[in-house]
């Protein structure tokens, strides 16, 4: 992308001006996503942002990265006190004591997940047929908080004990791990995810 195209380009309202949530909106909202380590990291970070700003949760990303091991499913799931205990005294990244129990019981709904149904990917693309739905969202007021796709996902969840899985937060990691396109039809980047099937 050269300089002209940077001056014209048009993207989703919502990532403003800042370059790191520019480089997430380019790069990362909306692209379908199958890896499960991956997959799980959105998770953890969409219950965290609970409250906050996802800009701030980006800023803390690779603190996130380096405190929950580069969030291993299996280890996160082995956390203990003392882990815990470390998490609460970590600045880098969102210090709630109920967040960070909610992360590691998650973990271990994640693994009975991916006893039961192969992998993390398999249970979550389930709710989209495994195809990204295309949205033509004109406006930013006119893309949904929550949808009864993320309402069924919420309800599942919470079922199997899982904790910061609201519908909200569902609908959320729906949009950022490509399983709808919300961005804007204005957008570049609508088009360019079109009938997207792989990540990047």
């Amino acid at each position: 992308m050269n300089e002209a195209d940077r001056v014209r380009i048009v993207r989703c309202v919502w990532c403003g001006n800042d370059p790191l949530y520019q480089a997430y909106h380019d790069r990362e909202w909306g692209v379908p996503l199958h890896d499960d380590r991956r997959l799980f990291e959105f998770l953890i970070l969409e219950g965290a942002q609970a409250g906050l700003s996802w800009l701030t949760i980006l800023r803390k990303r690779e603190n996130y990265r380096a405190a929950f091991h580069d969030f291993d499913v299996a280890r996160v799931a082995r956390y203990g006190e003392a882990d815990t205990a470390r998490l609460l005294a970590d600045p880098g990244i969102v210090r709630n004591r109920l967040k960070i129990a909610a992360a590691i019981r998650n973990a271990r709904g994640v693994l009975g997940i991916m006893e039961t149904h192969g992998s993390l990917d398999a249970f979550l693309w389930r709710y989209v047929d495994g195809t990204p739905q295309q949205n033509a969202w004109r406006r930013p007021e006119e893309v949904p908080a929550r949808t009864h796709t993320s309402d069924l996902m919420s309800r599942d969840l919470k079922r199997l004990g899982f904790a910061f899985v609201g519908s909200t937060i569902c609908y959320s990691l729906m949009q950022a791990v490509g399983m709808v396109n919300d961005h804007t039809v204005d957008c570049f980047r609508h088009r360019e995810l079109a009938g997207s099937t792989d990540s990047e």
